[in-house]
């Protein structure tokens, strides 16, 4: 059990792979720079002014009123927010899984796009709501020289999105690419 503070999802399969070196009597590899390299790289002054950039186009993106996704449920909400909830598991077959790929391919998006696409046409579909934020988590491992180090990488994009009944899939896909 790892904190968030000190280390991401990634991090602990490291971890694993790591011990699983150290019992088999293997060396660790040196790592090319340590966490607090990383840290000290992201108090550059290029790099400030460059997510300060980015802070800007993401405030710009979330401007006005935020909605707030009205889900259809067996209940009605409750007046004290809870976090309880499920999951539904399900895989697709190989064919299922090649088309989605074909189609990425033909649209020249990611998988990852066109899977967001269909999620806010299905939320759409439940709500009727034409404005919707996502959260998307992002490894945030933009570099190689931090793809082996242990350390809190992990982010969550919030990605609005407005899916509306008169476009067609294919001009809400490229709204979302």
């Amino acid at each position: 059990d790892v904190h968030h503070i000190i280390a991401d999802g990634v991090s602990l399969g490291i971890i694993v792979e790591e011990f699983v070196q150290l019992y088999a009597g293997q060396e660790l590899a040196d790592l090319p720079i340590q966490y607090k390299d990383y840290a000290v790289w992201q108090q550059q002054a290029d790099v400030q002014a460059h997510l300060k950039q980015q802070a800007n186009y993401w405030l710009d993106q979330m401007q006005g009123e935020l909605p707030i996704l009205e889900l259809p449920t067996d209940d009605p909400r409750p007046s004290v927010q809870q976090f309880t909830g499920d999951r539904y598991g399900f895989q697709l077959s190989k064919e299922q899984t090649e088309r989605l790929q074909q189609l990425a391919k033909h649209q020249e998006v990611t998988p990852y796009m066109l899977l967001l696409a269909v999620y806010h046409l299905l939320l759409f579909k439940y709500t009727g709501q034409s404005d919707q934020i996502v959260g998307m988590p992002v490894a945030g491992r933009s570099h190689a020289d931090i793809e082996e180090m242990i350390g809190m990488f992990v982010n969550t994009l919030a990605i609005r999105n407005q899916p509306k009944a008169e476009h067609t899939f294919e001009e809400f896909l490229s709204q979302v690419k």
